[in-house]
């Protein structure tokens, strides 16, 4: 009798302990890295590194986040008005060759490259492009005769120590448009991702001089800042369609400044004090972009701590999730600031932990997006095993976008399974014509539905098969590992079954 009454609370416990499993480590969620290139601040670590050096460089980052179970990517490829890939609508970036214009020597197509070893790791590729960004500098000697400033100068702005494509002119919201058709159509990206750069952050006492352009292009009843708005509102409806009507699973989303209104000037706004807002200073209004269904996911940057004064990422992140419905809702985390701020709360190593469990509390918010991929790497060791203890240690699936195509996937056609020294190793073919992921669960034999994402594989669109190799625990391969295949809607398919026979 005692060895019953011993085994029910054990049963309780570990029952309890699998159910705050499921919620800290949800099957489904966002985990996603800026990998910065502008000004090389995350990557080219150097412009004038050769090849192998650069390759190896990007790789690192790829494998410390793949070990911390993150399932995305967001890489800058567009900086101020150049490229990383071969284009006739921008020169070369000067970020990644040393010289704007100069195509690099020993490193043949690179963007083609990074997405395909960003795919190989399980991760999504999200395409970054600074959209109005033309120069980084005043420094217009170093650009390239391939550059919009020497091609269209009516195109430009000089505003503070930049300058900027005029928002307001239609040719500049159309070019801006075929920059993201061509990339949406030549390359396998899985999103187009914007920042926070629409119009410029406001410097004191400069004047952004569109008035010719407002005087032409605007409205009897608009004064300049709605104006404004409206012209970025355009962009992002172009983009939009010009992606679904290209690729229509390719993901559109964007990563605005963290706070839209402060509520002194508009009731609805968040409970702060922060200098600019992204509605009034920059004149973009996300709100209205997810209103009107023009993004699959919007990525708020709340890069303050969570009790700082006049901007507080609780209450900021708060009012998006009370706030931001019809999209994916991710957190912008600025782990860049870790020991690196004057706000001594981004001393403590649980700062980011203690973000992150606020965001998983929110059920509208389904992950979180970390600025920048070398703030981590190499460095805060504690925070990177707290990460990976509490909330990364098992594989998520990505959320699909907005466009809500249901098909049918067939189940992945298992050619050859082999368990050797405890490694699993597979070859499955299949016969979807857009397929994004390959997934391997790890089964309970006394739970019958319940079922543990251990292991995700990219699968491109030409790829039909693939072989691989997992390590498995014991009671891992004593009660069984199913898999399936996820297409690019998220449409998954049946459980197949895998039979295990040790060798």
């Amino acid at each position: 009798m005692s060895r019953i009454i011993y085994i029910i609370p054990l049963l309780l416990c570990l029952s309890c302990s699998v159910s705050r499993m499921t919620k800290i480590q949800p099957q489904k969620e966002f985990r996603g890295v800026w990998i910065a290139t502008v000004v090389n601040i995350d990557w080219p670590k150097n412009s004038n590194d050769n090849s192998e050096k650069q390759k190896k460089d990007f790789i690192e980052i790829l494998d410390f986040y793949r070990k911390l179970n993150f399932n995305a990517a967001i890489v800058q490829i567009r900086t101020a008005g150049d490229a990383f890939y071969e284009t006739e609508q921008a020169p070369w970036s000067k970020y990644l060759t040393g010289k704007e214009g100069e195509a690099p020597d020993d490193f043949n197509k690179p963007l083609e490259w990074m997405i395909k070893e960003t795919h190989k790791r399980g991760m999504e590729f999200h395409a970054w492009l600074n959209p109005y960004r033309a120069t980084f500098d005043l420094d217009t000697l170093a650009l390239s005769e391939q550059h919009d400033f020497h091609q269209h100068p009516n195109w430009m702005i000089k505003y503070g120590k930049k300058y900027y494509y005029n928002p307001g002119l239609p040719a500049v919201q159309e070019k801006l448009t075929n920059v993201i058709s061509e990339v949406v159509k030549r390359y396998q990206v899985d999103a187009i991702h914007f920042d926070d750069y629409f119009y410029p952050y406001k410097i004191k006492d400069e004047v952004f001089n569109d008035s010719t352009a407002f005087q032409t292009y605007g409205l009897q009843d608009q004064n300049v800042d709605d104006w404004r708005r409206s012209n970025v509102d355009s962009l992002v409806k172009k983009v939009h369609e010009t992606i679904k009507e290209t690729k229509p699973w390719v993901q559109f989303g964007i990563s605005p400044f963290g706070v839209w209104k402060n509520k002194n000037t508009d009731p609805n706004g968040s409970d702060t004090k922060a200098g600019q807002t992204t509605y009034e200073d920059l004149y973009a209004d996300p709100l209205l972009w997810i209103e009107k269904g023009w993004l699959d996911y919007l990525v708020p940057q709340v890069y303050w701590s969570m009790d700082y004064p006049p901007a507080s990422h609780k209450v900021i992140t708060k009012w998006w999730a009370n706030t931001a419905k019809n999209t994916n809702l991710y957190i912008g985390n600025g782990t860049y600031k870790i020991k690196n701020n004057k706000d001594k709360a981004w001393n403590k190593k649980k700062e980011i932990p203690k973000q992150l469990s606020l965001a998983r509390s929110q059920k509208e918010i389904t992950g979180n997006v970390f600025f920048s991929a070398k703030s981590l790497l190499g460095k805060n060791e504690n925070v990177t095993k707290a990460l990976k203890r509490k909330f990364y240690g098992f594989p998520a699936q990505n959320p699909s976008g907005n466009t809500k195509t249901k098909r049918e996937v067939s189940a992945p056609k298992v050619e050859s399974t082999q368990i050797l020294n405890n490694k699993l190793n597979t070859c499955i073919s299949h016969s979807d014509s857009i397929p994004r992921f390959l997934n391997f669960y790890a089964l309970n034999k006394k739970v019958p539905n319940q079922k543990l994402l251990i292991r995700k594989d990219y699968l491109s669109v030409s790829q039909n098969s693939i072989c691989n190799q997992i390590r498995l625990t014991k009671k891992q391969s004593k009660n069984g590992i199913g898999i399936t295949i996820i297409d690019a809607y998220g449409n998954e398919s049946k459980l197949q079954m895998l039979t295990l026979e040790s060798n």
